[in-house]
């Protein structure tokens, strides 16, 4: 399963009443580091798709979530569970990491 696509709109039904946790990765097309860690993104979330989900989030199309969350800089990683966000990540980071951060919090 590859990363689902997260709105404004679907943020509520997407990730804070989801089944499962859901980590959200706030980009924008201009980030470059942003467009670093997609195929990381991408690969992780085939292969933890049984313990989570990876969603992306654009900024520039969707204001309002960011805005509430205070996301300032990006790519600004959020992971929630229960509908809450129960850790954080900033700035870009190679997939081991990634996947070895994840999985301390699941």
């Amino acid at each position: 399963m590859a990363t689902k696509t997260v709105t404004d709109a679907s943020f509520q039904a997407d990730v804070l009443e989801a089944d499962k946790p859901v980590l959200v990765d706030f980009w924008a097309d201009w980030c470059g580091p942003c467009k670093m860690i997609a195929p990381a993104l991408e690969e992780l979330s085939e292969e933890m798709a049984d313990k989570i989900t990876i969603a992306k989030m654009d900024i520039m199309e969707n204001p309002n979530v960011p805005g509430k969350m205070g996301v300032q800089s990006i790519p600004f990683l959020v992971l929630f569970k229960d509908g809450q966000p129960v850790a954080q990540q900033m700035g870009a980071a190679p997939k081991n990491a990634l996947k070895g951060w994840l999985e301390s919090q699941l």
